[in-house]
């Protein structure tokens, strides 16, 4: 069985972006309701998921925006001609009865590593799938049993990140992206980390110490371990050592929301005239027809 977790606010912005503009008579902009829905549908008919929930970031500042006034600074203000979309893009979601998960002071990755965490705990039979549109949410992969389905270029590609591709890409264990960008930052979210920490030196360091908190303990307890670095390297480490702890609290994904739901709430029930009347509002003529050769035209059912 496969439980399909969307982070729906990254998918949004990927698809605005890789798609031209586009907008209804009314002129309405729509490009991302049409880029998420069809990815939606594609998703659908390839993966065959039986449960689904979507998950959203609300304009309101999180915990970590509490933390760190910088945290995420440098990203540029959501254009008035995307903003206007998520809310279309909710109506869609309930027109496909996808339950939605959004609160203040949260962000999206935070309901997505606490739903992927308490699906492990009590249903270990299940395997969830996250589609997102950038890697943040990498560190929740867990073996083959949590996944995350991703974009190599546009939309057009898509990629699976089990555990073995992440330490592909990254040389670390999912559980060690938190670390890593502890130690050398996050540019796209303005995470500081250790300044002179470059990615291959919080790799070379990861692969030794496991985590920032045992390479303190080291440097602390056993500093010859660290005669093969740099003067430089380890002075950045001493001198940045809270600026890595504050850095890893800001970009580990909470797990433990109090979340309330049932299995059965999250369950695919698809009803097809739903979904249509949607698409005609929004004048999606090929994702009308895409979906009856998916759902069929008349009977509402289940898709699989």
């Amino acid at each position: 069985m496969l439980f399909l977790l969307i982070d729906a606010n990254a998918l949004i912005h990927r698809v605005f972006h890789a798609l031209p503009p586009l907008t209804t008579k009314k002129r309405e902009p729509i490009q991302a309701v049409y880029g998420f829905f069809s990815i939606l549908l594609k998703i659908l008919k390839e993966m065959k998921p039986d449960y689904l929930a979507a998950c959203f970031d609300l304009p309101a500042p999180t915990f970590r925006h509490q933390r760190y006034k910088e945290y995420k600074a440098t990203r540029p203000k959501t254009p008035d001609e995307l903003a206007c979309q998520i809310p279309k893009i909710k109506e869609g979601l309930k027109a496909f009865n996808i339950k939605i998960f959004e609160k203040e002071g949260f962000e999206a990755d935070d309901f997505i590593g606490s739903l992927a965490e308490k699906i492990l705990e009590k249903f270990p039979q299940i395997k969830v799938m996250i589609l997102t549109g950038d890697l943040d949410t990498l560190q929740v992969v867990k073996d083959e049993k949590v996944v995350v389905l991703t974009f190599k270029k546009g939309i057009s590609e898509t990629k699976i990140y089990d555990e073995k591709e992440v330490e592909k890409k990254f040389g670390l264990k999912p559980s060690q992206i938190p670390d890593f960008k502890a130690l050398c930052g996050d540019p796209s979210d303005n995470i500081p980390g250790v300044k002179g920490i470059g990615k291959k030196t919080a790799q070379t360091l990861l692969k030794e110490f496991g985590n920032i908190e045992n390479l303190y303990l080291e440097l602390e307890k056993n500093p010859s371990k660290f005669k093969k670095y740099s003067s430089k390297i380890v002075e950045a480490l001493k001198e940045n050592k809270n600026q890595a702890f504050f850095s890893k609290s800001l970009v580990i994904l909470k797990k433990n929301l109090p979340l309330k739901f049932s299995l059965e709430e999250l369950k695919l029930k698809l009803e097809p005239e739903k979904i249509k009347k949607f698409f005609e509002k929004y004048e999606f003529a090929s994702l009308i027809k895409r979906s009856e050769e998916i759902f069929g035209k008349k009977e509402p059912q289940r898709l699989f």
